[in-house]
């Protein structure tokens, strides 16, 4: 007997309660962070593949599994797949008009997913974070802040081993008297300020926070900023990757800069 895949897990809670928006948003971010297998009608040649589209009678479809054994027993034997995160997935289908099956047939995870769900994820992850100026004028500790929004920025950066030392959470005073809360990334590589920031964004608006706001900054290790956010913050330790990882840049959707085309 396998284990239950985090996407089990987080659709089991929502089917326990699928009035939850918390639980729906946090099923929708566990889709787009997971790497999923697409189901293909042939292998994928260079950057070009050609997703199984299934006409069902509420639209056409294509399939994802989040395991390749489970696209196995759905097909019953071997089949051409391209594994891909979830939120890259949804960037194909955006303005396709096809939905997403997912683990039909092999998982009480299964579920159908509309066009326009899909367009909608793919809208909210291609949100860019707003640019604003503030001085801080003094720290304190964070409160108030939801469980979800703790653990959904742990699992973020959980992900981002090697990108910076570390991260801090605090609540912010900034001059002029406006009050919040500012995410810190400590000694953060500067290609990877962009897609941190990005993550802590996603963190927020998967949490369910509505009219929610956290600023986020970049600061050194031996900034005043950063020792003086230390003595009242929260602590995320970002992972020390063991080696260098080897991008597959072969798979379709591996090189950021040749993204996958449909046929």
């Amino acid at each position: 007997m396998t284990s239950p895949t985090p996407l089990d897990a987080a659709r089991a809670a929502l089917s326990a309660d699928p009035e939850n928006e918390a639980l729906r948003l946090r099923f929708y971010d566990c889709l787009a962070d997971g790497e999923m297998f697409l189901l293909l009608e042939r292998e994928a040649e260079g950057d070009t593949m050609e997703p199984r589209i299934f006409d069902l009678e509420s639209g056409p479809m294509v399939l994802v599994f989040d395991r390749e054994d489970r696209l196995s027993a759905f097909t019953g034997g071997i089949s051409a797949y391209a594994a891909l995160p979830g939120r890259v997935i949804a960037g194909l289908l955006k303005g396709q008009g096809i939905g997403l099956g997912v683990n039909l047939g092999v998982s009480a995870s299964e579920l159908l997913l509309p066009a326009e769900a899909m367009d909608w994820l793919a809208q909210t992850l291609d949100e860019t974070p707003e640019e604003t100026e503030g001085l801080p004028e003094s720290f304190h500790p964070p409160k108030g802040l939801p469980e979800g929004l703790i653990t959904g920025l742990d699992a973020k950066l959980a992900r981002a081993g090697g990108l910076a030392a570390g991260a801090m959470l605090a609540a912010v005073t900034y001059q002029g008297g406006r009050r919040g809360h500012l995410l810190a990334f400590v000694d953060a590589v500067d290609t990877a300020q962009a897609a941190l920031a990005r993550a802590a964004s996603e963190a927020l608006v998967f949490s369910g926070i509505e009219a929610g706001e956290m600023d986020v900054v970049f600061l050194r290790g031996g900034d005043a900023a950063t020792a003086a956010m230390a003595r009242v913050a929260l602590r995320f330790d970002l992972p020390v990757p063991a080696e260098p990882a080897e991008p597959r840049q072969t798979a379709p959707g591996m090189d950021p800069n040749r993204p996958p085309r449909l046929v």
